[in-house]
């Protein structure tokens, strides 16, 4: 056990880093043994992770001496934030400012970080074909990842920049699944209009990083971009109207529809819905599935992935 390699993963508990530990758990004889950081070593996620073998380990995001003792002595280190838990570009950036610290002074080897683009490269503040946000944003939850690349980069860290995908799972999770309109009919309803959007599995995300670390430093300095697949709105409709065995239509809303929602985040979301709409050619060209199957050969459709989910999909 002592000769594996240690991969130390932030947020063990949440949707991409749970997926990595169990990933690595289930191949032992890969090389590699997960360290579980959480805030809360006594939670039953936490205890779940313990009993598949990992070393779980408490550590704080906020706390740059807690995630330095916690890398201590580990190979790599998945780096991955949670912006809904605060809604705070900044503080998101200071999280990562901290991991990137950490991974520097633990001299770790090879780091994932979990990121996504900084929108305003495509769409400056000066654009008004989307509201800026937050006085600085044009997408909070993207630009503020995208623009804390700088600090692995900055600090030297050995890093592989992991471009993700929206999560099939905030079907389940997020409120985003069919619902009933004023008709009585399901429906998804998404500001997407005709364009196919990146998705992928959330535990897809953990085990396309675990493949990630399997290949070691070919992956150093390099941004890999992963999908499950890319589909339009009618697309997914289409898959759950199979998967409920019921019609679901597709709600294509305007952005600024979408934005007018009302929800915590819905302006955010109605920006990163129209980026993706906007540049889908590049979004999804940045994310060949070919390269996620590559990294992960059990990569699951989304008509696979709704087969194992479509109980746990809240009705409408």
């Amino acid at each position: 056990m002592s000769e594996r390699k240690i991969i130390a993963v932030v947020g063990a508990t949440g949707a991409q880093g749970g997926g990595l530990v169990r990933a690595i758990q289930a191949d032992p004889g890969s090389g590699f043994v997960a360290r579980a950081i959480t805030r809360d070593v006594n939670s039953a996620k936490a205890k779940a992770l313990a009993a598949l073998g990992a070393e779980v380990v408490a550590a704080d995001v906020d706390d740059a001496a807690s995630l330095e003792r916690a890398f201590a002595g580990a190979h790599g280190a998945y780096c991955v934030t949670f912006f809904w838990d605060h809604f705070s570009p900044d503080k998101e950036k200071a999280e990562v400012r901290n991991m990137a610290a950490a991974a520097k002074a633990a001299n770790l080897k090879h780091v994932i970080w979990s990121t996504l683009e900084d929108t305003r490269k495509w769409v400056p503040l000066t654009d008004n074909r989307m509201p800026t946000l937050m006085e600085h944003y044009k997408v909070p939850h993207f630009d503020a990842k995208g623009e804390s690349n700088q600090y692995f980069t900055a600090a030297g860290v050995p890093t592989t920049f992991l471009l993700t995908s929206f999560y099939w799972d905030n079907f389940i999770y997020f409120g985003m699944g069919p619902k009933k309109g004023p008709d009585g009919k399901l429906a998804i309803t998404l500001p997407m209009a005709d364009k196919p959007m990146s998705g992928i599995a959330a535990a897809d995300i953990g085990k396309c990083a675990f493949g990630i670390f399997k290949g070691g430093v070919v992956h150093v300095g390099k941004t890999v971009g992963i999908a499950g697949e890319h589909l339009t709105g009618a697309q997914m409709a289409a898959s759950f109207t199979r998967a409920l065995g019921q019609p679901v239509g597709y709600n294509a809303v305007t952005p600024a529809a979408f934005r007018a929602f009302g929800f915590p985040g819905a302006e955010d979301l109605g920006n990163m819905f129209q980026f993706y709409a906007e540049f889908a050619d590049y979004f999804n060209g940045a994310r060949p599935l070919a390269v996620a199957r590559s990294l992960n050969p059990s990569l699951l459709t989304f008509d696979a992935w709704l087969a194992a989910n479509k109980d746990q999909i809240p009705p409408g």
